[in-house]
């Protein structure tokens, strides 16, 4: 098979009350727009075209692509078929023998579905085949009326009354907004399309009749799934939507040897990617660009953005974003690691405990209260409560890094005035502020002497 597929995203999506374009909001840690264009990656397609509006809100989404990905604009709000028209030089270049039309607004659709349809079109060489799914209630959709051999005879729409027979309102097949169209035909179709209707735009479905009145064949194709048909066109809409696609994540990660002691409470976007005998608690976030190893326990209410978590990690009740965890590293309750922090294998970082751009050395511990940021900590050093490296100078206004070397012990309640170093064995002691090196093996006493007032509680007011 050759075939490109035309995602049609121009339209404005007024329905969703937002200053965002609809094809652009959020669906499980991908806009939504770039649900059918991965939906064509698995599917195979050789060329992927965008069809946007000229307002430049996809051109950063088509920057960052695959070459595979290209964008045409509609620079006129003239319909599907205009959409279809805008996008077709685009493959001008490529030898296509089928055209793939898919909305911008259609994220169930996946790359299989297109797959079928492609296959059942170019088997008996069509001249179009239409998606049709079957629904227990069709009530809203155009109806697919076939003939005796079960090619489409023509699509029936039934927003108002008397668009369609009492016949045809008892078809349950349904017109999914997907087309496989003959590359070499399609062309001359599109520019049949007039813009005589109540809205002056030209329809893609009107192709149809067009190709059958050239003598070509129409077929249709029922999906495996019915809900290939559901858009989004509003928020209500995106969130039902979503929690279909939240689910068919879940299960195939299920399926793949993950256990979810509460699916209906966790969320976990598209390219996520946990390894088996995972277990992932109630209330967990594993947001994009996530990846989890196999035996590690994700507790409850960890939220995971853009993170590593490797085998045999355990995260209790925390938050990553942007964070590395090594193998059987143990990370909370409450604890926040921030963007650049790395936890090497065996390192535990505890209640609340914030780390940022820093590294946690092989079996080092920082067990609760304490911030370190922009620090290197060596392997097996332990930092007490409250430790806190002062990284930022508000003169100068520049960062700087603290340095802890191989089975370093701080005390409780011990400041790290950065840059500073501590060697290897270094020590410090209760309450300190360091502001110097500390050498291998030493210890570190910088706090006033305490002193002591006698009789105080009793001087008067």
């Amino acid at each position: 098979m050759s075939f490109a597929v035309l995602v049609l995203a121009a339209g404005k999506g007024t329905r969703m009350r937002s200053r965002t374009p609809k094809v652009l909001h959020e669906l499980a840690g991908r806009p939504l727009v770039g649900w059918p264009i991965a939906a064509a990656h698995d599917a195979g397609a050789d060329r992927v075209v965008v069809v946007h509006s000229p307002d430049g809100a996809l051109d950063a989404l088509l920057a960052a692509a695959p070459p595979t990905v290209t964008g045409a604009i509609q620079a006129q709000a003239d319909g599907t078929a205009g959409a279809v028209l805008s996008g077709l030089p685009a493959l001008d270049d490529a030898e296509i023998r089928t055209v793939v039309v898919v909305p911008g607004d259609a994220p169930l659709v996946d790359g299989q579905t297109i797959r079928d349809l492609v296959e059942r079109h170019e088997a008996r060489s069509a001249a179009a085949t239409v998606l049709g799914a079957e629904l227990a209630d069709p009530s809203g959709y155009g109806r697919l009326v076939r003939d005796e051999q079960g090619d489409l005879l023509r699509i029936v729409e039934t927003k108002a009354p008397g668009d369609a027979t009492e016949d045809e309102l008892a078809i349950r097949e349904v017109n999914a907004g997907v087309y496989a169209f003959d590359a070499a035909r399609l062309q001359a179709a599109l520019e049949q399309i007039g813009t005589d209707n109540a809205q002056g735009e030209r329809y893609l479905p009107d192709v149809l009749a067009v190709l059958r009145a050239a003598g070509g064949a129409i077929g249709a194709v029922t999906a495996a799934d019915p809900d290939v048909v559901l858009g989004v066109n509003d928020r209500w809409q995106l969130a039902q939507v979503g929690a279909i696609t939240r689910a068919r994540l879940l299960r195939a990660h299920a399926e793949a040897g993950v256990t979810f002691l509460d699916p209906s409470s966790v969320l976990v976007d598209a390219d996520v990617q946990i390894g088996q005998d995972t277990v992932i608690e109630p209330g967990v976030q594993l947001r994009a660009g996530t990846l989890v190893g196999r035996d590690c326990l994700i507790g409850q209410g960890t939220v995971a953005i853009g993170s590593d978590i490797a085998d045999g990690a355990t995260i209790r009740s925390s938050t990553l974003d942007g964070a590395r965890v090594g193998e059987g590293a143990s990370v909370g309750p409450y604890a926040y690691l921030r963007p650049g922090a790395q936890l090497h294998a065996a390192a535990k970082v505890g209640t609340f405990v914030e780390i940022k751009n820093s590294l946690i050395g092989e079996g080092s511990k920082v067990p609760h209260l304490s911030y370190i940021g922009d620090a290197d900590v060596g392997p097996g050093s332990n930092l007490g409560a409250a430790t806190i490296t002062a990284n930022y100078n508000a003169k100068t206004k520049v960062k700087s890094r603290t340095v802890l070397g191989a089975n370093v012990r701080t005390s409780v309640d011990t400041t790290l005035v950065a840059p500073v170093m501590l060697g290897d064995r270094a020590y410090t002691a209760a309450g300190s502020v360091v502001t110097e090196d500390v050498p291998e093996g030493g210890l570190a006493v910088a706090r006033a002497r305490q002193r002591n007032i006698d009789g105080y509680a009793d001087r008067g007011a």
